[in-house]
């Protein structure tokens, strides 16, 4: 967990409660669990809220009541961002900036008590999964941090401009690709995408078809393989202007991308009826790279940049 600076100070201190479980999942699902020393009877009903300047956002608190008889609330919400780029509806919205966490409570009487969360012991696991990982939704990213204090935070970082690989469709005679621009800087019809060949300024562009922020474009494989009868490999990218996006799954929670999302290579049939030998992956860093020669003049295992 990252550390920031600790927010209220000159607030007159609140009782602290020790926090069990702090987590986003998904990119966008906010996970919380925090003990309370209480009998049943004695709470009337528990909310979380996040607060931000003058902004208050809350949510129920569930009670489940444990062996020894103190109660455990928990909270599961989705979250969204305040951007231009969310596309669901449902959750709470957040803007940009550092919220923090408070437990309300209401005991039988009708008095309210409130409470600071303290920061979880960050996990050290190095699984295959990243710890905190962009929304699907909008590319935000809402990861929990500690103030110096000790107290949990989240901080809400608005996505930055990027061109995210959807999908890509091997097919007898082409691949078809599809992706998204989050937080384009220039109008859409001024990205083009284009292909460039690793290791040169070699590039041969491809006709992108829009649909919003989305787009769908077939690879130029005979572009790509004509006047050579190498192997090669090529990145696939937007342009517009002097920005050059490359095109990558980044809204993943998966740590090693090249090691999980596997693709077999292809024998494509070309317009003009020559083969072509194509190999399209993921580099570890999540990013598109196609593998291309004229069948028959790659043996098999040849080798491929990464």
């Amino acid at each position: 967990m990252h550390t920031v600076p600790a927010l209220g100070t000159g607030v007159r201190p609140r009782p602290l409660l020790q926090t069990v479980h702090l987590s986003v999942l998904g990119g966008r699902t906010l996970n919380v669990a925090v003990p309370f020393p209480q009998r049943p009877e004695g709470l009337a009903a528990a909310r979380l809220e996040l607060i931000r300047g003058n902004r208050r956002l809350s949510v129920d608190l569930v009670t489940e009541e444990r062996r020894d008889g103190s109660l455990l609330l928990t909270a599961t919400t989705p979250l969204l961002h305040a951007g231009p780029t969310e596309r669901d509806t449902r959750g709470l919205v957040m803007d940009t900036g550092v919220w923090r966490f408070a437990v309300v409570t209401t005991d039988g009487g009708g008095r309210e008590t409130r409470s600071d969360l303290s920061a979880p012991v960050p996990s050290t696991m190095d699984g295959p999964t990243l710890p905190t990982s962009p929304s699907t939704s909008s590319g935000a990213v809402f990861r929990p941090v500690r103030s110096v204090d000790g107290r949990a935070m989240l901080k809400v970082a608005a996505p930055a401009q990027q061109a995210e690989l959807i999908s890509f469709d091997l097919r007898w005679d082409r691949i078809t690709v599809r992706g998204r621009l989050i937080a384009g800087r220039h109008p859409v019809p001024e990205y083009t995408v284009e292909a460039v060949r690793r290791g040169t300024a070699k590039s041969v562009p491809a006709t992108p078809v829009w649909d919003g922020d989305d787009f769908t474009f077939d690879l130029p494989l005979t572009a790509m393989t004509a006047g050579s009868r190498k192997q090669h490999t090529w990145d696939v990218q937007l342009r517009a202007g002097r920005t050059r996006l490359k095109l990558a799954r980044r809204l993943t929670h998966v740590r090693h991308p090249k090691q999980v999302f596997r693709t077999p290579y292809s024998i494509i049939a070309l317009e003009s009826g020559s083969l072509t030998r194509v190999h399209a992956h993921l580099t570890p860093s999540g990013a598109l790279a196609v593998a291309c020669a004229a069948f028959g003049t790659a043996a098999a295992g040849t080798n491929e940049d990464a």
